[in-house]
């Protein structure tokens, strides 16, 4: 089973502190949604309003067809998932899996019979007898993750369910996260603050700021095209060059770019770090000098100081197959399409 998901208008108070903006939100049925954003952005009062914890001050929230804006959360075709898998220890994997079933007045047989196809799912239904202590982190993961799919939710909310798990444990839960949802169909959405996470899970993210919404879209686009500076600075590292923008372009003190449609005054021009090219092709930036570098496997992660701008430090991710040494002079260009631009209208 699964359910779109509509938010409109919401506001929500604690005390004087506002801490969800004018938030309104669809999410597609069978959709895997990120909310994406810094600690204190709102994005955990925004899963706890959808899961039925919080009241909004204001606005509606629906789910599939049915306003559940005041649905208590026992009384929603949701189930959330917390950080905290808080598996019952005394309980076997099957019984852990059972238990929102039991709580449902599922009959013993049938409600180990979903418990052990949603271990199966997960890849634990040869462990069914097994005691919480007695797995893994990710293994206790899962378990938590086939006990919220048990009742069969229409959404399932995830709260940072992945944040205990060491980086390479998380990295293949991630994949594991978006296998299980894609076979269950279940619209997922998820709070995060890692963006490497977000890209790796969703279809879409959410990117937020302040209680507001600062972007959402899919990755790759919120990635190469943020609407907003936030949004460009959250999702990586980003280089800011100061620019003004006249009828000629904009003007840096490494070069003129073009930037059409954007009005005259200050500006900022951002570069991803591994769009800085020393190939020569696009727009020339000029010599730099390498101030320091550090070898990352996939590449190699260099501190740059422009020639012609010997106060800016840029951050450039060069080919891994050489350390540059302190000190080396490399040219630097860009690509037009790998440039953002942001006035103070825009940012």
């Amino acid at each position: 089973m699964t359910a779109s998901v509509r938010l409109d208008a919401l506001n929500h108070w604690f005390a004087s502190f506002h801490a969800l903006r004018d938030i309104s939100l669809e999410i597609e049925a069978g959709e895997y949604v990120t909310l994406l954003g810094p600690s204190g952005c709102g994005k955990t009062t925004l899963l706890s309003v959808l899961g039925g914890f919080i009241e909004p001050t204001q606005g509606t929230v629906r789910i599939g067809d049915a306003d559940m804006t005041y649905v208590p959360p026992a009384k929603r075709p949701t189930t959330t998932m917390f950080q905290d898998y808080a598996l019952f220890p005394h309980m076997s994997l099957r019984d852990n899996v059972a238990f929102g079933l039991r709580m449902a007045g599922i009959a013993r047989n049938e409600r180990h019979r979903k418990a052990d196809e949603k271990l199966d799912l997960v890849g634990l239904k040869a462990d069914s007898a097994k005691r919480p202590h007695e797995l893994s982190g990710g293994q206790r993961q899962r378990v938590a993750l086939a006990r919220a799919l048990a009742v069969e939710p229409e959404v399932l909310l995830l709260d940072e369910p992945l944040g205990a798990l060491d980086l390479k444990l998380r990295r293949a839960m991630q994949d594991e996260l978006k296998d299980i949802q894609r076979q269950v169909g279940t619209t997922f959405v998820h709070v995060t603050h890692d963006q490497e996470e977000a890209m790796a899970i969703s279809d879409r993210i959410v990117v937020m700021n302040t209680g507001r919404i600062e972007d959402a879209g899919p990755p790759l686009r919120i990635y190469r095209e943020p609407a907003s500076l936030f949004a460009a600075d959250f999702m990586g590292e980003m280089n800011h060059i100061p620019a003004r923008v006249s009828s000629d372009g904009a003007q840096t003190l490494l070069a003129t770019v073009p930037a059409a449609n954007l009005p005259s005054g200050e500006a900022t021009l951002c570069i991803r770090p591994e769009a800085l090219r020393q190939d020569g092709s696009g727009i020339a930036l000029g010599e730099a000098t390498v101030r320091d570098a550090t070898f990352f496997g996939t590449h190699t992660r260099a501190h740059v100081i422009p020639v012609a701008a010997p106060d800016m430090v840029l951050v450039a991710h060069l080919p891994p197959t050489r350390l540059p040494e302190t000190g080396a002079v490399i040219q630097l260009s860009v690509l037009p399409d790998d440039i953002r631009m942001f006035t103070k209208e825009t940012a």
